[in-house]
Order: structure tokens, then C-alpha cells, then sequence
């Protein structure tokens, strides 16, 4: 192969983030909407159940799961709080503790 038709990529520093592009499809676009989560662990990998609990109905339907890496279930665990705190800085404190008995999860 000729190096005329190698294509050249840029020069990083050490450290520096690779910029990264994220597509999504239309359908996965629209969203499921989850009102409980659980969250289960071993030693190599984090399992985050989304489900959405109905009232009247005692069972909850699971309608996704992320299977991820420890290191990126603290980064996702980082990047939430973050959020969350801009959130309640630019809408308010979000109502709820808990320490108020409320049980998360199934």
C-alpha cells in the first residue's frame, strides 16, 4: 500500500480525550420509560436492571439491562451525581431521601 493513500490522524497529547460521536436510531431515540431500578454485581461486571413497576400489579417488567465494568459503573455512578446536581441547581432539590424508609429496586 502506497503512503498516498494512508490517512493521516491527528497528533494527540498524552491524556487527551479522543472526541467521540454517538448515533442513535430512531426507535431506541424514543426512550422506555423505568420507574425502578436494580442493581446486581460480581467481580467483573455491574448488571442494571430498568423496570417499570404498575400500580395495581405487583410483578415488574424488566425492559432493559446494561451489563457494564466496575470502573464504568463508577463513571456512570460520577456523571449522575453531577447531573443531578445541576438539575437541582437550575429546577430545584428533587423531593425525596432515603432515608425516608422508601425502598429502591426489587
Amino acid at each position: 500500500m502506497s503512503s498516498d493513500n494512508k490517512q493521516e490522524t491527528p497528533q494527540r497529547a498524552p491524556g487527551q480525550p479522543v472526541p467521540l460521536q454517538g448515533r442513535i436510531d430512531n426507535d431506541t431515540a424514543e426512550g422506555i420509560y423505568s420507574n425502578i431500578a436494580s442493581i446486581m454485581f460480581n467481580r467483573s461486571e455491574f448488571y442494571i436492571d430498568f423496570g417499570r413497576l404498575v400500580p395495581g400489579k405487583q410483578e415488574v417488567k424488566v425492559h432493559a439491562r446494561i451489563i457494564t465494568s466496575p470502573a464504568h459503573a463508577k463513571d456512570l455512578a460520577r456523571v449522575l451525581t453531577q447531573n443531578i446536581q445541576q438539575y437541582e441547581e437550575r429546577f430545584g432539590v428533587i423531593p425525596g431521601d432515603p432515608s425516608d424508609g422508601r425502598k429502591v429496586g426489587f
